[in-house]
């Protein structure tokens, strides 16, 4: 069976994956001469950066994930096909997906990363990623759930189990996370839990290195752990999480600490794609391009993005996976597409590097841009203005702004709900 999409002169390119890269390609293109396909297992597209304010009820799933049809109701030359992709078959030219055969002349894996446990069953078996909507809300659940059993425990350190909580990975997201749940600890528990002492919740931050925020500035590293530190998370550094089961995390000098809760943010590995051969994969399960993102010994196949390796003089170990390197780098493939139909020269890839920044709470945050360094409270609002013009559609900029206002001003919110799905009595044939 084939994926019913019309026939064409045009060529056809599928792109695969609806997330930064994907999405910006497929934008660029909608008013191309080609026949664009988007293709994607969600019928949304996903803000990443702001998955932690999901988890930790500041914001509405909806607020950060916007319909990839809203996207592109108007551009008539974009299809989009929900579904998932089984294989490529590159001699034909064509995928292999749930809904069936689909025939391209130009691929491009935007297929991303995922969480990577580095093997260990047992911490991908009892840890959280926050790789998806659904996985933050599966972690906001559990954390209220958690608290609501935590009430009636009289025991003090199985009380512990159902209220400390554990970070693994000192990065953007670690650091974010431990200092959302920190001003949660000091603003929230004491309002919607009086009978728990919120001074018997930990917050842990376990980074296997001697800093946090590794890739940025020392003075963002060292900022970033005095904010925690204030904020009372217990940062452990040189030491690392080896084994994990369901009430105890147990580290690699011999300790343990007592959580039912344990947030893997330690590293992420790219997914993979049958039929894509293993000599065009490399560490991280990355994808080797050359500057036109085009994948190593592949013809008419490319990769950008977080699953993209591409080795420069600037980045001879590959650019960071970060928004803005896949954002960058769908634009301009998009323009290099454009210029192969106009028989033009094509242009290697340069990344223009806008600098990082993470925020730890209220007032706190750490940004390094290329011309300055700054923390405090105007990185802090630096960082709010970036990430609220970064989301997709204007209802979401609003929705968003509003929240941030509203909680600001009250230290409150009214997202706290435990959504528990209904059991299904029969499967939809």
């Amino acid at each position: 069976m084939k994926v019913n999409i019309p026939e064409s002169e045009k060529k056809r390119v599928v792109i695969i994956g609806g997330g930064f890269a994907g999405m910006n390609l497929a934008k660029k293109l909608a008013k191309s001469n080609y026949q664009v396909v988007l293709v994607d297992k969600n019928n949304y597209h996903q803000f990443q950066p702001l998955f932690y304010q999901v988890a930790m009820a500041g914001l509405e799933p909806s607020s950060i994930a916007f319909p990839l049809r809203k996207i592109f109701q108007k551009q008539k030359n974009v299809y989009i096909r929900v579904t998932e992709v089984l294989e490529v078959e590159i001699e034909n030219k064509r995928l292999r997906t749930t809904l069936g055969i689909m025939n391209y002349d130009y691929l491009v894996l935007g297929i991303g990363a995922d969480t990577n446990f580095f093997g260990n069953e047992s911490l991908a078996k009892h840890c959280i990623p926050m790789k998806s909507v659904g996985e933050a809300l599966y972690l906001r659940n559990a954390m209220f759930n958690d608290y609501e059993i935590a009430l009636s425990t009289d025991d003090y350190e199985q009380r512990q189990g159902f209220i400390d909580m554990v970070i693994v990975g000192g990065g953007p997201t670690g650091v974010e996370v431990a200092g959302a749940l920190a001003e949660m600890k000091q603003y929230i528990l004491p309002k919607d839990y009086p009978e728990l002492d919120n001074k018997e919740v930990d917050i842990y931050l376990i980074q296997s290195g001697n800093q946090l925020l590794k890739g940025m500035s020392t003075e963002a590293s060292d900022k970033a752990a005095k904010y925690l530190t204030e904020l009372g998370v217990k940062i452990i550094f040189n030491n690392r999480v080896v084994n994990v089961d369901k009430n105890f995390v147990y580290m690699k000098d011999g300790s343990t600490i007592r959580s039912r809760k344990v947030i893997w943010a330690a590293g992420i590995t790219g997914n993979k794609l049958k039929g894509i051969p293993e000599e065009s994969i490399v560490w991280g399960n990355r994808l080797k391009v050359n500057r036109l993102n085009q994948i190593e010994g592949l013809e008419n196949i490319y990769a950008i993005g977080d699953i993209a390796y591409m080795e420069t003089e600037a980045f001879p170990k590959g650019h960071p996976q970060v928004a803005q390197v896949a954002i960058q780098q769908g634009q301009h493939l998009a323009k290099n597409f454009k210029n192969l139909i106009k028989d033009k020269p094509l242009k290697d890839f340069v990344y223009n590097d806008l600098g990082a920044m993470a925020t730890i709470g209220r007032h706190r945050a750490v940004v390094d841009l290329p011309w300055f360094k700054t923390q405090g409270f105007f990185a802090w609002f630096v960082w709010l203005f970036v990430h609220l013009f970064a989301l997709i559609g204007m209802r979401n900029k609003v929705i968003v702004f509003i929240n941030w206002v509203w909680n600001y001003f009250t230290y409150d919110q009214s997202l706290r709900l435990i959504i528990k799905v209904k059991e299904r009595y029969g499967k939809r044939q």
